[in-house]
């Protein structure tokens, strides 16, 4: 990855302490797993920022190198990589979630 593909990704993860790499936007998803995630993370009531996988080809594919994760959706606390749905979901589900969040405020 070039370096200044590497320093948009990472402008992106500081641009929010709690951001999710999704397909769609929280309002319109275009899968059901970013629909899923995006709606857990309503659910808490706490500010986040997503970014469209679709709207920049270099962010989509880039991501996947960074973070060492193949798919989308992609959740990211100050900065950390969370996980995709189904770890995002477990998370939720066991209450784990609610803890990495809160430490975002």
């Amino acid at each position: 990855m070039d370096a200044q593909l590497q320093k948009r990704i990472e402008d992106q993860l500081k641009s929010s302490k709690i951001i999710l790499f999704m397909k769609g936007t929280p309002e319109m998803p275009q899968c059901g797993f970013s629909a899923k995630t995006a709606a857990i993370l309503k659910s808490y009531g706490l500010p986040f920022s997503s970014f469209n996988i679709f709207d920049d080809e270099d962010i989509r594919q880039g991501l996947k190198e960074y973070s060492e994760w193949p798919t989308y959706p992609q959740l990211y606390v100050n900065g950390q990589l969370v996980g995709g749905c189904d770890i995002v979901t477990e998370m939720h589900e066991n209450g784990e979630l609610k803890a990495v969040l809160e430490a975002a405020k």
